[in-house]
């Protein structure tokens, strides 16, 4: 079965479980595990940060930063499409009793422009606007992402309207490998990022928040509080170091395939339409009369696992665990027959 739901279904591999089980630990809690400490200081220098707190997910190390960055009542300013919003249970209003301004962007890319619009003014009976999150890329804008350059503008406004930027990494080294600009480029841009190494990169499990030393001090309360403060979790970090040193460049595999599926998607009378095809994510609308969970079971049949992403859109996503075999499979069953 070729499972392209998510980039989040890898499995460590062999040289990878060697190394996790190798891995020095003592109890990041107490502070004291050398590898998750080692993990957080090699991150925090890749990004030109201070300092960095390991946390179990993407969503902690998000809402943690929220919380870090907005006080009740604040606001924080974003894209419709962000995981920030859709897709972590309105975990801003739960944890921080923030509210959100929502911004239409471009396949979840939103400017200065459009974030300059949204802050409120400084009136008892609205909502003060403290933060901005930005995601790269953006998985349900199909993968799409942020330059440089399209991020320095943003950032030259939230300096001088006083907001905090932060950075959602979900899959920022995927978006590094398309624009070829670099970790020390990027990082000073943001006040926080979190990185995730449990989805392209293909560790188990596993995010990163980093910032300031105040900040990731008071990131690490918040993280105690929420439950995420683990034990030995130098396994943990061990195999993110693994990750790190083997798995960002192969990443340019996945994007290419995922063009390669697009192309022969393309092909197929009933897709009405194909997202922009930017890194590892294609997403595609099928024609009115065929519905996502129709199209999904015949492709189970034909031994391929994809999401919906509406009534009349799927999702695949390619990834490190997907062989040559399985791809040529994949290509030979989209060049096919279907019943429709």
């Amino acid at each position: 079965m070729v499972n392209m739901m998510s980039d989040t279904v890898t499995k460590p591999s062999a040289a990878m479980l060697e190394a996790m089980m190798a891995a020095e630990v003592g109890d990041d809690v107490l502070g004291t595990d050398p590898t998750v400490i080692s993990l957080e200081q090699r991150v925090a220098q890749m990004f030109a940060k201070e300092a960095a707190v390991f946390c179990p997910s993407g969503t902690m190390t998000n809402q943690i930063a929220i919380k870090c960055h907005t006080e009740a009542l604040d606001e924080m300013i974003c894209d419709i499409d962000s995981h920030v919003y859709r897709y972590e249970t309105a975990g801003f209003a739960y944890n921080s009793g923030i509210s959100v301004a929502l911004i239409h962007g471009k396949y979840g890319k939103i400017t200065a422009q459009q974030i300059e619009a949204k802050i409120q003014a400084d009136q008892d009976w609205l909502p003060h606007s403290s933060l901005v999150v930005l995601e790269n890329t953006c998985n349900k804008g199909g993968g799409g992402y942020y330059t440089i350059s399209d991020i320095e503008p943003i950032k030259k406004l939230c300096q001088a309207q006083d907001l905090a930027l932060h950075l959602d990494g979900a899959r920022l080294f995927n978006a590094l490998e398309e624009t070829k600009e670099t970790t020390q480029d990027i990082g000073p841009l943001f006040d926080s990022i979190s990185i995730c190494m449990s989805k392209g990169l293909g560790a188990p499990v596993g995010s990163l928040l980093l910032g300031t030393h105040k900040f990731i001090k008071k990131a690490r309360r918040f993280r105690k509080v929420l439950g995420g403060g683990m034990r030995q979790a130098g396994y943990l970090a061990a195999a993110c170091h693994y990750a790190l040193d083997h798995n960002i460049q192969r990443l340019s595999v996945d994007h290419q395939r995922a063009k390669m599926m697009a192309e022969a998607l393309a092909k197929l009378s009933f897709i009405n339409s194909i997202n922009p095809v930017y890194t590892n994510i294609i997403i595609f609308h099928l024609n009115k009369d065929i519905t996502a969970s129709r199209f999904i079971d015949v492709l189970k049949e034909k031994g391929i696992l994809a999401s919906p992403f509406g009534p009349h859109a799927v999702r695949f996503v390619t990834h490190l665990d997907i062989t040559e075999e399985q791809f040529n499979h994949v290509l030979k069953v989209l060049n096919g027959s279907f019943p429709f």
